[in-house]
């Protein structure tokens, strides 16, 4: 804990003199990358996450604790390069798990959507948090604590954080080879578009080659710019609706059925879903793009 409290304190200037360039450069550029009433909404949601993330960080660590205890081990003492390589790694993968789930069931989209409801793209909306993500995300963490130290799976996920934020900018373009290894912000960009193309892809925090084997993989075309936000955006967004929306539709959604396979389907079924196809998943919305225009996406 103590280790991550010294992270805290080196990367709060970091960010506070990144945003403050960027913003500045933007009102200079006259691009309008922000709005007073989007960066306090970031702000507010980062809060909420913040705050919920401090109250469950006794059960995370006791959670991983205990998986920890049933296979122990001191290997980073005598590895500790490969040690902390390989955590990176299998944090990453993790993550990767967490975020595709996140996007491939509505029940956890309700979460997450709020990460995605901003019209905006820049540092800020790396703050723009899935509020109650930290009631669920140590699952995921589970098979790394037989392996790895509890301390050092949050430190890990803390020092990652840092570069899934600062992908959230519209400043840097394409990073020639960086492009095939990492998620650089161009391939994030793709990941906040509402655009039929871009929906659900490039779901990795920091490596790559996990949407290049599961197939989650799009690059940013010049031929088709990105729009940012939901790909159908929020009327309301004061405090309340912005975190509880899709909780509230979710519930509508399952009085269109009287059967319950089609209400649980409502409920975990991929965002979209629907028995009589009055709204369609980002899958069967690229289907109908490619049948209407024969148009493909390409790496």
């Amino acid at each position: 804990m103590f280790s991550e409290l010294i992270f805290l304190a080196v990367t709060t200037p970091l960010y506070i003199l990144l945003i403050g360039g960027e913003i500045l450069c933007s009102y200079w550029h006259e691009k309008g990358f922000y709005t007073t009433k989007d960066t306090l909404t970031n702000i507010y949601l980062t809060s909420l996450n913040m705050g919920l993330d401090i109250l469950m960080r006794g059960v995370v660590l006791f959670i991983l604790c205990y998986f920890n205890g049933l296979n122990p081990t001191d290997w980073g003492e005598s590895w500790p390069i490969l040690y902390w390589g390989a955590l990176f790694v299998a944090e990453d993968l993790a993550f990767y798990c967490l975020h595709r789930v996140d996007h491939s069931s509505r029940f956890f989209w309700a979460v997450h959507v709020t990460h995605h409801s901003s019209e905006h793209f820049n540092l800020t909306t790396g703050f723009r948090s899935s509020v109650f993500q930290p009631l669920y995300r140590v699952v995921y963490f589970i098979p790394l604590a037989l392996f790895f130290a509890p301390l050092d799976i949050l430190l890990m996920y803390s020092i990652t954080q840092v570069y899934g934020i600062l992908v959230h900018t519209q400043w840097v373009g394409k990073m020639g080879f960086l492009e095939h290894i990492l998620i650089t912000p161009s391939h994030h960009r793709v990941h906040h578009a509402s655009n039929v193309l871009y929906l659900d892809k490039n779901l990795g925090m920091c490596l790559l080659i996990w949407d290049k084997l599961f197939g989650t993989f799009q690059a940013e075309l010049p031929q088709e710019p990105v729009r940012y936000g939901l790909h159908k955006n929020l009327i309301h967004r004061d405090a309340i609706n912005i975190v509880f929306h899709e909780w509230k539709s979710m519930y509508k959604d399952t009085k269109k059925s009287e059967k319950w396979a089609d209400k649980m389907a409502y409920v975990f079924a991929p965002p979209g879903w629907s028995h009589d196809g009055s709204t369609q998943t980002a899958a069967e919305l690229r289907r109908q793009l490619h049948k209407d225009t024969g148009w493909e996406a390409k790496a």
